[in-house]
């Protein structure tokens, strides 16, 4: 048998996309071994009908909707090898299982890595998070600790203003933000701290205190850090496709990469991460650009 499509990833892109193809009378082979990155969060937000909803029920409201569509076939294993064939693609598994598809879906999303610092793993996702629309509401008024050794920690540290007026931004080191911005940010009487972080201490995954490596301590009861992401899609070597600066893969806005019959959805062809419904969106736009690809070459042949 060969699929029509073949999807990598079941996050909120590749879900949505299984859907929108199963709706279409198309045979999907979705591809997920279980790994999501937002795993550790308490709750998403940000989608409407589903705000608060924890990633676990997410997924199984998604899968129970998704597969019953009898053409979508839910493969929960490791892809290890893919293949350009002449007409599509070989994907093989990692229990050596091997399928053809006429079309790729990439929607791996990112792997994401934390900050070497102790205490971090205990606290991400409870009370130490990344994105102020995702987990903002939950900390305002709050005092929040931003770490980030970047200069986009202006922006973030403007924007938290938002929800919380005592903030206290640690770029981890001098040199971060310029004497300007850190006199904007003092005017808000936004505390900016060039020290670099020890420890986070805390307790069922509440933030207690914050740790220097000079031994100095101050109290705080949550923050946002800044992992570095890094697309989980592999296989370049092996399909050529493009990718942009932050490593995604390169796609148009219907989601078509640089090789023929190859797609990608959602954080791995931005780089960056993403709120579930705007991934869930990319998923959905992706499934109908391959909809359309497998219409015309049907009425081609």
């Amino acid at each position: 048998m060969i699929y029509d499509c073949a999807i990598i990833g079941g996050g909120p892109a590749g879900l949505n996309a299984a859907l929108v193809l199963g709706r279409a009378r198309r045979n999907v082979a979705l591809f997920d071994h279980n790994k999501p990155r937002n795993a550790v969060t308490h709750a998403s937000h940000g989608f409407l009908t589903r705000d608060g909803v924890t990633p676990a029920e997410f997924r199984r409201v998604a899968y129970e909707e998704v597969l019953k569509y009898p053409l979508v076939e839910h493969h929960p294993v490791e892809v290890t090898d893919i293949r350009k064939l002449n007409a599509g693609f070989l994907i093989s598994t990692h229990e050596g299982e091997q399928i053809q598809a006429r079309k790729l879906l990439f929607a791996s999303g990112l792997q994401e890595t934390l900050p070497d610092i102790p205490g971090v793993r205990n606290l991400y996702g409870k009370s130490l998070f990344y994105c102020p629309y995702c987990d903002g509401w939950e900390l305002r008024d709050k005092s929040l600790f931003v770490l980030f050794d970047h200069p986009r920690v202006f922006h973030l540290a403007k924007l938290l203003y938002n929800w919380s007026r005592d903030l206290i931004v640690c770029t981890n080191g001098p040199g971060i933000l310029t004497n300007e911005q850190k006199q904007i940010l003092a005017s808000r009487d936004i505390v900016v701290s060039e020290q670099s972080v020890s420890a986070f201490h805390g307790s069922d995954g509440k933030l207690r205190l914050v740790e220097f490596t000079d031994g100095s301590r101050i109290e705080r009861t949550g923050g946002f850090i800044a992992p570095k992401w890094v697309p989980r899609a592999g296989f370049q070597q092996e399909l050529g496709y493009a990718v942009n600066d932050l490593g995604g893969i390169l796609t148009d806005e219907m989601g078509k990469s640089t090789v023929p019959g190859l797609f990608a959805a959602g954080e791995v062809t931005t780089g960056f991460p993403s709120q579930l419904i705007v991934a869930a969106a990319a998923g959905s736009i992706a499934a109908a650009s391959i909809n359309l690809e497998l219409t015309e070459e049907a009425f081609s042949s």
